[in-house]
């Protein structure tokens, strides 16, 4: 059987498969590959050969894979594995760099040396020392090892799924049980080794990560900075509130997203690109039947979007937003109409302010502000924004009737 390697404009290179050549180029710039420094699954040079218990040498990638797929059979000679040991042909991947420092005229790179994958062993082993040093008081040496755990984990996606499989949230855990003991810990480096763990398929590991992450951010608002520098950080929160792991794990993703909105420098971008992901049906849907937690926070979160001009658009387009943040004052708690109000205030402020406003009025916000008014406002930001309102509905009250916010939820199909 014959492979070739076929030279690219004289920069890069890449491999041909059995069928021969590709149109345009020439037989003198074809090289031949020996065919036991190919996967026998990929059929690609091989860049970290390892031999299985059955004594056939693969690629690691494609062999992982095919594990990984469920297979338990070594794929050339359909022999049942005895174990998944992959044992690093060493020999074997020495033999493809010479050759291909002795082809290097034909664009053949040098494979570099691949680093050894971390083992369950091995993370088993950090995070019992993670947890004695946690105990112990050893804030350097848990350094250290958030450092090693979190260098690895960067190294390549194998690397992640077996930290993530190995206990690695419960010994995150108990390090934060340190910090919240030890205020001198620094841990503004664990927000971003328990980003990686959210965007993990392991339910389990996600719901462990957000909820460190957020009573990281509660601690050290600081925290925030070294969460938003990942790459689909907010791709990944957002995906946890369209697909609930648990009310819980949902609204500690609440609390964090807002935490993220209060970043004074990028909040805006932050927040814009929530909006453009499909944040606010999302709240709005949280806001129909969720608890009173879950409403507090979930308003939070919409007070934050409707700072953001792009943010009240997205909003007021749609139909629940204003009918639901009517019927939340005076009916979830304090924390919970302070953010309603806040929000509608700020509803009123762009384009669509009067039919945000001629809304607000019919469905009886006019008369629910007048409440709040007498029972008190408690800050005197938040009475300034119902006295404002008070002011701007004053202009439509007279030309619209009145009614009981109630009877504007009758198209609502879910109840409250």
């Amino acid at each position: 059987m014959t492979f070739l390697w076929r030279r690219r404009g004289g920069r890069g290179a890449g491999a041909a498969g059995k069928k021969g050549a590709p149109e345009g180029i020439k037989p003198s710039m074809e090289l031949t590959v020996p065919t036991h420094f190919r996967c026998p699954i990929s059929l690609d040079l091989m860049k970290d050969p390892v031999s299985l218990s059955t004594g056939i040498t693969y690629d690691r990638e494609s062999i992982e894979k095919w594990i990984d797929e469920g297979n338990f059979t070594c794929p050339v000679t359909n022999q049942v594995l005895r174990n998944f040991d992959q044992i690093p042909n060493h020999a074997l991947r020495k033999m493809i760099q010479d050759w291909c420092v002795d082809h290097k005229s034909y664009g053949v790179e040098r494979i570099p040396t691949p680093r050894v994958p971390i083992t369950s062993y091995e993370v088993s082993e950090v995070c019992a020392r993670m947890s004695a040093a946690a105990h112990d008081g050893d804030e350097k040496k848990c350094q250290e090892l958030v450092v090693k755990i979190k260098n690895s984990a960067k190294e390549s996606e194998r690397n992640k799924r077996c930290i993530v499989g190995n206990d690695i949230g419960a010994a995150l855990a108990d390090m934060f049980e340190t910090r919240r003991r030890r205020p001198q810990v620094e841990l503004r480096s664990f927000p971003a080794l328990h980003g990686r763990f959210l965007k993990d398929e392991d339910l389990s590991s996600r719901q462990t990560a957000i909820f460190v992450l957020k009573q990281l951010i509660l601690e050290d608002q600081g925290c925030v900075d070294g969460l938003v520098e990942i790459e689909g950080i907010e791709e990944t929160l957002f995906r946890i509130v369209k697909v609930p792991i648990c009310p819980k794990a949902t609204q500690a993703c609440l609390v964090v997203i807002h935490h993220m909105m209060l970043l004074q420098e990028k909040s805006p971008m932050i927040t814009l690109r929530f909006v453009q992901l499909g944040l606010i049906p999302l709240i709005l849907d949280i806001l129909v039947d969720g608890n009173k937690s879950m409403c507090e926070k979930a308003l939070g979160v919409l007070d934050r979007v409707c700072d953001l001009e792009e943010g009240r658009e997205s909003a007021y387009t749609n139909a629940l937003t204003v009918p639901l943040l009517v019927k939340k004052i005076l009916r979830v708690s304090n924390t919970a109409t302070a953010f309603s109000i806040s929000t509608l205030w700020k509803l009123s402020l762009g384009e669509t302010s009067e039919n945000a406003l001629v809304e607000a009025v019919e469905l009886g916000l006019f008369q629910k502000l007048l409440v709040v008014l007498q029972v008190g406002c408690g800050e005197r930001t938040l009475k300034d924004k119902v006295t404002e309102l008070l002011k701007m509905m004053n202009l439509y009250r007279d030309k619209l009737d009145c009614f009981d916010s109630s009877q504007g939820f009758k198209y609502l199909k879910r109840s409250y």
